[in-house]
């Protein structure tokens, strides 16, 4: 595993911290690689049933390491944006398992774009969001043209990307940008509390309902309602489908094996 990549597993939890601190965590290709294996792992691995991205010192991600775009040795803007960035959004979003975007420090750019491909973000209240494609002349990716109109309509999208100002964590959860914004000093438990939250429930229906709200963005209500059908019906068939039912008929707390 790449050094830029820092990986853990407590209870459930595997805890991402992106991990090149002098650059403000922002990514080059050794680190977009890194960061894909360990997503597949968490993927493709029974024992985790939630995935925390976070950054290491100061800072969540900067985004792109400008230094390696402008480099003799560079790939080009197009093999950077699908290489490092395209896959590694796939890889969060198509995850069946919750994806919670650990935010404590400055999330720039793509960095701030990654926390948003994420199923909950939790930041700092010190934290700022910035959009900061179009202070260089460029445009939002890692879908960002995607989630924000979605999260917060097309008028403050457009304000964010465009003016790229930076936006205050406690005003991103004000307009349904991020989940929680939290106190420095309450940070850490309020992540710890969410993870292992969702690594306690039953995974698999965690997983089916991401891909339905994650499908129903882009279908008509008919399509939806069969997509519903036929999720509903795999999670019928889970272990922890059975004990949550035995659980409510013997008025006791479920026990989900992420099964």
């Amino acid at each position: 595993m790449s050094e830029t990549l820092l990986t853990t597993l407590d209870h459930g939890v595997m805890t991402l911290t992106l991990n090149r601190p002098d650059v403000f965590n922002s990514f080059n290709q050794d680190m977009g690689r890194a960061f894909q294996a360990a997503l597949d792992d968490a993927a493709n691995n029974d024992a985790v049933r939630c995935v925390v991205i976070t950054g290491e010192g100061r800072a969540f991600c900067a985004g792109q390491d400008l230094k390696e775009v402008t480099s003799e040795a560079s790939p080009g803007f197009k093999v950077i944006v699908e290489e490092t960035y395209n896959r590694s959004i796939r890889r969060i979003c198509d995850m069946e398992k919750p994806v919670v975007a650990a935010v404590n420090g400055v999330a720039a750019g793509a960095g701030a774009n990654i926390a948003l491909a994420c199923d909950f973000v939790v930041a700092k209240t010190s934290v700022k969001f910035i959009q900061a494609f179009a202070n260089i002349g460029l445009i939002p990716d890692s879908g960002g043209t995607f989630w924000l109109p979605r999260l917060v309509g097309m008028a403050r999208a457009k304000a964010l990307t465009m003016l790229g100002e930076p936006l205050l964590a406690q005003d991103a959860q004000d307009m349904g940008l991020i989940h929680q914004a939290v106190e420095e000093d309450q940070f850490a438990t309020a992540v710890h509390t969410l993870a292992t939250k969702l690594a306690n429930m039953p995974t698999r229906g965690l997983g089916l309902t991401k891909k339905a709200l994650h499908q129903g963005l882009t279908q008509d209500l008919h399509a939806q309602l069969a997509l519903e059908l036929d999720l509903q019906f795999e999670a019928a068939e889970t272990e922890d489908y059975a004990e949550g039912v035995q659980a409510f008929l013997e008025k006791r707390k479920p026990q989900f094996q992420g099964r």
